[in-house]
Parts: C-alpha cells; structure tokens; sequence
C-alpha cells in the first residue's frame, strides 16, 4: 500500500469518526458537549471537532491525488478507494447536517442524485474502455461544497460576526447545488454518445 492509498484510507477512518461523533447518542452515556457562546452565537463544541477533522480528511483528498500523480503512483485500488471516501465523506455529512436541520435537505439530494447519475455514466463508460476525466464544473463543484460545509460546521465564522444577514455558508452550498446540476449535465452531454454506443 503506497502513501497516497494510505492517505485515502486515513480519510475514510476520519470520515467514519465524522459521523459515529455526529450520530452517537452521548446522552445515553451521560456525557454532554459544551455549547460555547461567542457574540450571541452558540457554538457546540461537537461539531467544532466535527469541523477540525473534516478539514484534516479535506486536505488528505488534495495531498493523496498530488502524491500518486508526482509519484507516479496511481492505481485502479487507490482510484476506487479514493472515489468511496469522498462520498463517504461528503455524502454523509451532508445528510448529516439536513437531518440535524443546519442545511436545506435539498442540498445532499441533489448532491447524491447527481453522484449516483455521474458515477453510473463513468462505469458504463469504463466498461466500453473509455475513460471520463474531471471536468472543471465539477471541480468548482467540490471546491464550494467543501467550503460551504466548512463554514457550516464552524457557524459561520468570521461572516457571522461581520454582517449575520449574509449567510455564507448556506450561499456555497446553493453554488455547489446549481454547479452539481451544471455538471452533471454536461457530464451526460459529453459522453451519451459513448453509452448509446452499441459494442462490437
């Protein structure tokens, strides 16, 4: 297992303390996380951690795609398990988030669809020897949608305490939805040829 796989797989360990942090029922073991409050803001110190390591596993997925490029170590392996521990990652905390009312749930249904439609395009296409490369759409995409969730865990620091009328966070996360809906079009436009294509 080289290091960017490692990285990967450090991302989906960090990904699954994400959620059992976000999920366990603390209560039933009598313990209960601080709420902090700064300039009128309430801040639960359970989803400052949530924060912190979110933005840890954030930067593995920069640094384990930079390695196994410069390195020369890319891999059907560490491509496959790089895919699942971003949605694992990303999707989960998004339903996370919805369910604990911090976003609109029509953000991580639009972000699940669109996955589901995208990935299910690369696999038909791959399976016809035709590889789907990133598009830029998409990588803006990722890019608001990891800032978005950032701010959201962090309550929007520092945009809360400059105008509480501008809701940054909530604003990239609509961004990431409108790019999500931009891109998967696009993905489709770019490769319907290849999956109508009947093989020899």
């Amino acid at each position: 297992m080289n290091l960017p796989t490692k990285l990967t797989v450090l991302r989906l360990i960090l990904s699954v303390f994400i959620i059992f942090i976000l999920c366990f029922p603390f209560y039933l073991i009598n313990v209960q996380f601080p709420v902090y409050y700064v300039a009128g803001v309430g801040m639960d110190l359970k989803f400052l951690i949530s924060g912190v390591v979110f933005i840890a596993a954030s930067v593995t997925d920069w640094f384990d795609g930079y390695l196994a490029r410069k390195n020369n170590q890319v891999t059907d392996t560490g491509k496959m398990l790089d895919a699942i521990a971003d949605k694992v990652l990303v999707n989960s905390v998004l339903i996370i988030l919805a369910a604990n009312c911090y976003i609109h749930v029509i953000v991580p249904v639009v972000i699940v669809l669109r996955d589901i439609v995208v990935n299910a395009i690369k696999m038909e296409a791959a399976g016809k020897g035709k590889v789907v490369a990133a598009i830029k759409s998409g990588k803006f995409k990722t890019a608001t949608l990891m800032v978005g969730i950032t701010l959201t865990f962090f309550y929007n620091i520092p945009f809360v305490f400059i105008n509480k009328g501008i809701d940054v966070a909530n604003f990239l996360l609509y961004i990431a939805v409108i790019l999500s809906i931009i891109s998967g079009v696009q993905y489709w436009n770019m490769n319907k040829n290849i999956i109508f294509t009947k093989e020899d």
